[in-house]
This record gives structure tokens, C-alpha cells and sequence, in this order.
């Protein structure tokens, strides 16, 4: 299907972009070009190089190598503030306006001089201003000179109304929904008169009306002949407004593709690194013997959900079970370990260990119950770097004591070398900075810190991510250990190989929700692939 942009000229034309920080190579040779008036969506999964192409795009970070052409003039920017400058705006996942303003003053932020007519800039300062006598309603900064606090307001109504809200602009963004301030950062970016606009995640906090709301604009401004480069990771979002896909993995461009020409299940393949028609045979040995299979249930969720997270789920595991879960970046695999061990607080359902309830939104509880968790970023959320080997590991126990407890410090170091030695921590001792060891035995130790409180159900997202060949397969090897010393597992990763090796069955998820459980036989690669590919209109095989 020939396309509207098809023979459109190129707004932007990203060549040979390069990027390096200590280390790594972020971005290799990326070439990206936009046609005016077009849709046109980034497509990867984590740490494929999106957001860090955004980066060089709009000034946060320096290119190493590389030219960049916009509208047929060569672009260098130092800033987001400069790139806007130039007609570039970007609309982020996490919403960077200013809460304690008016939805008016954040629309208009650094820009109502221009709404007063006059020739004449004018210098902003904190003040009082017009407006009602309601505090709550009155401006919270004013220029030198008579700003017309009427006429911006009702230009703010008047814009927004375009996404058919109808809100009070002199009440604080803060105190509208985050759905709401997302839109109303969009609608900023609109009356900037931007001719390129980068939406990175968008619509990740909007429910399926407000993301119709949205496209239409989308639609409104291709129309008008704006650029629009869409970050996601909902396919059908991705196809149902997109022109074309750039994909990206590991840094590099893998192509770019027609939208109304790419089958999603090629679109799956590129992004995951795999080819649909020539995927390896991965064998499958399930764990778990047929009396097993009838064993104690250890750990359920029931309708187990949070708005804008992830839709109302049942899941269950059983002792000496190893229960996968699968789907691209986004797809809901870490918003269910975290509702599962209560690090976020669910707005429907209930989580159970045994017969007992969990308490919502409460990790100690979760702990106390035999809940472990390694989580997804093992040096933000799992490590405290400058504490030591020991430490490390004790943290677990510690937080079973007393307030004014303490673990003796010789049962700390007897704990600390019982685990190097079980785990094989290569390290030079347990009073060694935990910083300083590799990502594997790092892994190892938040492994360790669990294992020492002896836990029920133990939750690894993604515990092999950032790990050489050999750590990978070691920590393959001690899940399948666990599980035949009857912990249960719930075990994340987007390396499917390791998924189809290591689950006994796998929930497959997909834009915040279950779409598919496979068991048996069905779990292989190619299956997963095939449900992620269909959706939940089309479920894979149970």
C-alpha cells in the first residue's frame, strides 16, 4: 500500500551516528531518516539504543561520531531547550513538568510574553498576577508589565479542548492524574509549532480511550505535515498509527520497514535478534515429574492488577516449580513480579503464600512470608554497592531482627563464606566492596542474601542480564538446583533460550497482560514468539 509520506522529503537525516561512554558502544553507525509528515516508530528492546539516539538527537548528550540534518540544514544542539529552538520537541514517558503550577502556567512556561501582542520582551519574575482571589487559582508567577492572565487562559482552554478535556487550568497540574498531565504535556509540545515531535512512551500511563484521544491528534498533526518519531513497546499502539519501524538491538540498526508490508511476527523476530523460519531447536526438559505436577500450590495471585501497570492476572506456582514469564519489554513481566512481592501496591486482587493472604503493598510482609526478590537492576534496586561481601548477604536476615538487633559479626562472616563457597562467588573475601566484584558474582551475592533467609518462592527477573557466557549458565544451573530442592521459581528473562531451557510452564504477556500460558510440548520459542506476535485476540495454545 503506497503510503501518504511515501515520496515525501526527508525532515531529519540521523547518519552514522556514534556514541560511546566508558566501556560500551552505545550507538554503532545508527542511520534514521524522518519524511515530513510522517509517523514513524522506534522500534527495540531494552538497551537497543532508543533512548540514547533521542539523547544525541536533542542535545543531552554529545555525538562522537556522525552528522545530523534537519531540514536541510546541518544540526548540532547542546540542549533539549536548544533543540526546541530549532522546531524539535520531546514528550517524555515520565511527565518533567511542574506539578505545583497551573496547567496554564505549565503550557505557557517561558513562553507567555509572546501572548501578550507586544513587541516588547518582558522580564519574568515570582509575583502575584491576576486572577481569581481562590488561592488555588491564582498565578504563581508574573512578568514585569500587565500580563493578561484572561487570554491565557482561555487560549489554554481552547488548546486543550483540541484533546477533548475540559479542565479548570487554573488549578496546580499536581492535582490532575498523572494520565492527565501527560496530556497536557502533549499538548504543550503541540502549540510549540514544533515540526518534529519525539513521543517517547507516551502513552504508557493513558487507558485505551485517552490513547484513541491522542492518535487522533497524531493523525491532526501528520495531516498538517509534522513529523512524528513514536517510542514504544506496544505493537498494535506501534501499528495501528506508524508509517514505518526503524528497529534497533544491541546499538545497531537492524532495518527499517513499510509498516503496512512488516508481519508482526517478523517485527518480533528483529527486535528479539531470532528469525522466525530458522529458529534453533531448543530442548525442553520440564523439571518437574507428573506427581509433582499435582504438588502444593505455594504461591497465587488472584485478579492481581494495577491500573496503567498491568491488567487483572491469575498466576500460580508450585513447590519445586520453575514458572517462566516471556514477552517483549513493557509487556508486564516485572510489573508482576513487583505486585507479586508488593514493592508496588495493587489496585485489584489479592497475592496468597500457602493459605495465607499478603498483606498489599508490603515487601516485609512478602518476606515474612518466605517471598524473595532479585530484582531487574541489580545495582539500584539489589545491591548497596559500598557495603561489603559480608553485608551484602547478611541484609536479609538483619531485617528479621529486632529494631535494635543486630547479626553477630562472626555469624555474618560464617554466613558470607558458607555461600562463596556453595555459589562459587569469586571474590577475595567477604569483607571485599561488593561494587568491585563482576556482574555475575554480584548476581551471586543477591542470590546468596535470599537463599541465607531460606525462602519459599524466589523471584529472578532477569538474573543473567549484563552476565558473560559462563556466569549465564551457571546461574541456569543453580535455578534448576533450587527447583529440585523444591523452591518454587518465578523466573523472568527476555533471552527466550533461557526461558524455554529453564520454565516448566510460561506465562506469555503482552501489553500488560497474560495472553497465553504454555505448558508442556508448546513451550518453545517459536510458540512464544507466535503469541507475543498475535495478541490476546489471538491466543497461542495453552
Amino acid at each position: 500500500m503506497d503510503l501518504p509520506t511515501a515520496g515525501a522529503a526527508p525532515l531529519l537525516e540521523m547518519r552514522g551516528i556514534i556514541k560511546r561512554f566508558p566501556g560500551v558502544l552505545a550507538l554503532d553507525a545508527v542511520d534514521l531518516t524522518l519524511r515530513r509528515g510522517e509517523v514513524h516508530a522506534l522500534m527495540g528492546e531494552n538497551g537497543a539504543g532508543k533512548s540514547t539516539l533521542v539523547k544525541v538527537l536533542t542535545g543531552v548528550y554529545p555525538r562522537d561520531g556522525g552528522e545530523i540534518v534537519f531540514g536541510d540544514q546541518p544540526l548540532s544542539v547542546r540542549s533539549p531547550g536548544e533543540a526546541q529552538s530549532r522546531g524539535i520537541s520531546t514528550i517524555y514517558q515520565e511527565v518533567n513538568l511542574i506539578p505545583d503550577l497551573s496547567v496554564a502556567e505549565n503550557i505557557f512556561l517561558g513562553r507567555a510574553p509572546r501572548l501578550l501582542g507586544g513587541a516588547r520582551r518582558q522580564t519574568c519574575r515570582q509575583g502575584t498576577g491576576g486572577g481569581s482571589g481562590d488561592p488555588r487559582h491564582r498565578p504563581r508567577a508574573s512578568c514585569v508589565g500587565p500580563l493578561n492572565w484572561r487570554a491565557i487562559h482561555e487560549r489554554a482552554r481552547t488548546l486543550l479542548q483540541t484533546f477533548s478535556l475540559d479542565l479548570d487550568v487554573r488549578l496546580p497540574l499536581g492535582s490532575y492524574p498523572v494520565a492527565i498531565q501527560q496530556m497536557v504535556s502533549i499538548a504543550r509540545a503541540v502549540d510549540i509549532s514544533s515540526q518534529l515531535i519525539i513521543m517517547d512512551e507516551p502513552t504508557s500511563s493513558l487507558d485505551q480511550q485517552e490513547v484513541e484521544r491522542l492518535f487522533g491528534v497524531i493523525r491532526r498533526l501528520r495531516a498538517d505535515g509534522v513529523s512524528v518519531l513514536f517510542i514504544t513497546h506496544f505493537l498494535d499502539q506501534a501499528y495501528e498509527i506508524s508509517d514505518r519501524f526503524t528497529v534497533l538491538r544491541n546499538g545497531r540498526v537492524v532495518g527499517t520497514f513499510e509498516a503496512a508490508s512488516l508481519p508482526k511476527l517478523e517485527l518480533v523476530g528483529h527486535m528479539l535478534g531470532r528469525d522466525p523460519s530458522t529458529l534453533a531447536d531448543i530442548s525442553h526438559q520440564p523439571l518437574l515429574t507428573q506427581e509433582a505436577d499435582q504438588a502444593e500450590v505455594v504461591l497465587q495471585a488472584r485478579g492481581l492488577g494495577r491500573r496503567g501497570a498491568l491488567a487483572p492476572t491469575d498466576a500460580m506456582v508450585r513447590h519445586g516449580e520453575v514458572l517462566g514469564l516471556a514477552g517483549l519489554l513493557g509487556s508486564g513481566r516485572t510489573e508482576l513480579a513487583r505486585l507479586l512481592f508488593g514493592v508496588d501496591r495493587a489496585d485489584s486482587g489479592s497475592v496468597w503464600v500457602g493459605r495465607r493472604r499478603l498483606a498489599p503493598g508490603s515487601p516485609r510482609a512478602a518476606i515474612r512470608e518466605g517471598l524473595g526478590l532479585c530484582p531487574e537492576d541489580r545495582k539500584t534496586d539489589g545491591l548497596v554497592p559500598d557495603l561489603s561481601v559480608r553485608e551484602n548477604i547478611a541484609l536479609v536476615i538483619q531485617s528479621h531482627l529486632p529494631p535494635l538487633g543486630r547479626l553477630p559479626r562472626r555469624r555474618q562472616v560464617e554466613l558470607a563464606e558458607r555461600f562463596i563457597r556453595l555459589l562459587g562467588i569469586v571474590t577475595t573475601g567477604p569483607e571485599q566492596p561488593v561494587r568491585d566484584l563482576s556482574g555475575g558474582n554480584q548476581q551471586k551475592v543477591i542470590l546468596a542474601r535470599w537463599l541465607a533467609a531460606a525462602p519459599r518462592v524466589l523471584i529472578l527477573d532477569e538474573p543473567t542480564r549484563g552476565i558473560d557466557v559462563g556466569g549465564k549458565a551457571e546461574i541456569e544451573r543453580l535455578v534448576e538446583s533450587l527447583a529440585a530442592d523444591g523452591l518454587a521459581v518465578v523466573f523472568i528473562s527476555s533471552e527466550l533460550e533461557e526461558v524455554v531451557r529453564r520454565s516448566d510452564r510460561v506465562l506469555v504477556l503482552r501489553d500488560r497482560a497474560v495472553v497465553a500460558e504454555l505448558t508442556g510440548a508448546a513451550v518453545d520459542e517459536g510458540t512464544i514468539m507466535r503469541t507475543i506476535a498475535a495478541g490476546a485476540s489471538e491466543r497461542g495454545p495453552a
